[in-house]
């Protein structure tokens, strides 16, 4: 595997077969695609150019700076009557000279991403990430200004890499008279997709701050119907201990400028 580094920006070669799908075509088919982390969190798809139906792009105009990976030229995406704007972008006088001959293609553009022969959703998998799911008899309550919402003595423990551990707890176990349905959802590479529910704690109501996998994806099925809280945002008591509140990226924001800017 080899790897290029410039500023924040590191480049590893994959070893995976990477396809994706755009209006009923294959528009690229790669065993030699790149993960590029652009963010701290994940990496991104670039592909070589020679492994993508160029055919069916054509340039849009636009560009845009990075200051490490230099000038993006954009390209619009058009296969019958399907067309994606601005959906691929290269770097052909990037200082950083793996990049020059990739091409990048906005993730949601696409209808469908493959690794190998299974279909990957969000964003590539993470080759450093990891998740560990364990059932446990550890004593768990969940509080929200004050009110316990959550108790219970067999929560099932998901450790991820890069964030804090999470405690997916049994529905009977939650005070679900104080949850309130909404209308979010988000998606997983690893886990799949989660519904919320926003939490009644007091005069106050907390937005989505709990959430379910109803069907999770294989390596996560030991959380399938189990509710798991924000450690960012309730306070956790562990064995009866106060757990500090974890820092993440889904901390809750504060004015300024916001973390993960692209490099």
């Amino acid at each position: 595997m080899t790897t290029e580094t410039r500023g924040r920006v590191r480049v590893e070669q994959s070893t995976k077969r990477i396809r994706a799908y755009f209006g009923g075509e294959l528009v690229a088919d790669t065993t030699a695609a790149r993960l590029v982390w652009e963010v701290p969190y994940y990496p991104a798809y670039y592909l070589p150019a020679a492994d993508v139906r160029t055919e069916f792009l054509a340039p849009s105009g636009r560009t845009e700076r990075s200051p490490s990976r230099g000038e993006a030229r954009y390209s619009t995406l058009t296969v019958g009557d399907a067309v994606a704007k601005d959906a691929a972008w290269q770097y052909p006088e990037s200082p950083m000279a793996e990049l020059r001959d990739l091409i990048r293609f906005e993730w949601d553009a696409l209808d469908a991403w493959f690794e190998e022969d299974e279909e990957v959703y969000v964003h590539p998998r993470d080759p450093y990430s990891r998740l560990d799911v364990l059932t446990s008899s550890r004593h768990v309550e969940v509080v929200i200004n004050g009110v316990t919402v959550a108790e219970t003595h067999r929560p099932t423990l998901l450790f991820e890499t890069g964030l804090p551990v999470r405690y997916y707890l049994p529905q009977p176990d939650v005070r679900w008279d104080l949850l309130r349905p909404s209308s979010r959802t988000s998606r997983c590479p690893y886990k799949g997709t989660a519904e919320y529910w926003s939490v009644q704690a007091g005069d106050e109501l907390v937005d989505d701050v709990v959430w379910i996998y109803r069907t999770p994806l294989p390596e996560s099925q030991k959380i399938a119907g189990l509710a798991c809280f924000y450690n960012e945002r309730v306070d956790l008591v562990v064995d009866g201990v106060r757990q500090e509140r974890a820092r993440s990226p889904f901390s809750p924001r504060k004015a300024g400028p916001q973390a993960g800017v692209l490099a």
